[in-house]
């Protein structure tokens, strides 16, 4: 399985618990004992991981673990707590121990990106799928810090959601290296895939390339615009869209929400498609491509109705929109 199944349109970057109690020599894990230089190991390519999904606007959204002194609902339980085994309890709220780690801070930038946790699972009990909901995000690339505490629920929590997940492995570390080939084989076995940062980083690269990304509309020319807004609005269930302009040159025009149009000029042969129009990538690289290759121009590179837009003649010479929101 390749990462090429997967749009960056559709992607965030999940950064798992960055944070001094877990990576900095004098936080929690330091101080109780912990050898913190693996688990700052994460750092640099982290910091190039986010540095790209900032350049190609992917959305970077980072969890950090709090807890509080008084934990009245932890303190509940007969059997000792995780944080019962460090030297004090780790990332307390409000603290420096709780702050991201000086080296990835600056990268920390929308608030609203932030999801603040108190258990190990980024979406446990917090805003988190709400969130990516709201982003439109299908495939979750995750990081962070512990693999076999925060980073492995959350895996396991975005699959349960149907997240393709995917887990950047020189971006996750844990307290023991011993466990993490394991851990990461019993995700790629049964919640998703891994990847490394160079992986990542050619795929992005890819994803930025200029390509048609799907088809925007098709716009036919009809004989009598009655008669076929009748079959393909009444009989076939097409929706109109409110407020259709005429066309530049003066002709009706009845757009759908399905992305027909119809207009006038049809001669009742299947010769009768006025032009294609396609979403696409990089509309700007993807001109000066064409103009590299001479293909025919028949509109310039412009505003268009649904964004940046450049109209290109294909060899049969139909009209084709390209446009980039």
């Amino acid at each position: 399985m390749t990462l090429d199944a997967l749009s960056s349109d559709n992607a965030a970057l999940l950064v798992i618990d960055l944070q001094n109690a877990f990576c900095h020599p004098e936080g929690t894990l330091g101080r109780s004992g912990l050898d913190t230089r693996h688990l700052r190991s994460v750092i640099p390519p982290l910091r190039q991981l986010i540095e790209q999904c900032h350049a190609a606007r992917l959305p970077v959204i980072w969890t950090l673990q709090e807890h509080f002194e008084s934990d009245r609902r932890r303190s509940r339980k007969r059997l000792p707590a995780h944080t019962s085994k460090r030297k004090g309890i780790s990332a307390i709220a409000g603290t420096w121990d709780a702050a991201v780690v000086d080296e990835l801070a600056d990268l920390v930038g929308d608030p609203t990106y932030v999801i603040r946790k108190h258990r190990f699972g980024g979406f446990y009990e917090t805003r988190l799928h709400i969130l990516l909901e709201q982003l439109g995000v299908d495939h979750l690339f995750i990081t962070g810090l512990t693999t076999n505490a925060c980073v492995e629920t959350t895996v396991r929590e975005a699959y349960l959601r149907d997240y393709d997940v995917i887990g950047v492995e020189d971006c996750i570390a844990g307290v023991n290296p011993e466990w993490e080939q394991a851990a990461q084989a019993v995700w790629r076995h049964y919640f998703g895939i891994t990847c490394t940062t160079a992986d990542f980083t050619a795929w992005l690269e890819r994803e930025r390339q200029p390509a048609a990304v799907e088809i925007g509309h098709v716009l036919l020319k009809v004989k009598d615009m009655a008669v076929s807004e009748t079959f393909y609005l009444d009989l076939l269930g097409f929706t109109r869209k409110p407020d259709a302009k005429p066309l530049p040159d003066g002709r009706p025009l009845t757009v759908t929400q399905q992305g027909l149009g119809l207009t006038e000029g049809g001669s009742g042969s299947q010769e009768q498609m006025d032009h294609l129009a396609f979403r696409v990538r990089n509309v700007r690289a993807l001109d000066e491509k064409a103009r590299a290759a001479g293909v025919r121009f028949e509109r310039e590179l412009g505003p268009g109705p649904y964004g940046l837009t450049i109209y290109l003649r294909d060899p049969d010479d139909n009209i084709v929109e390209l446009y980039e929101p």
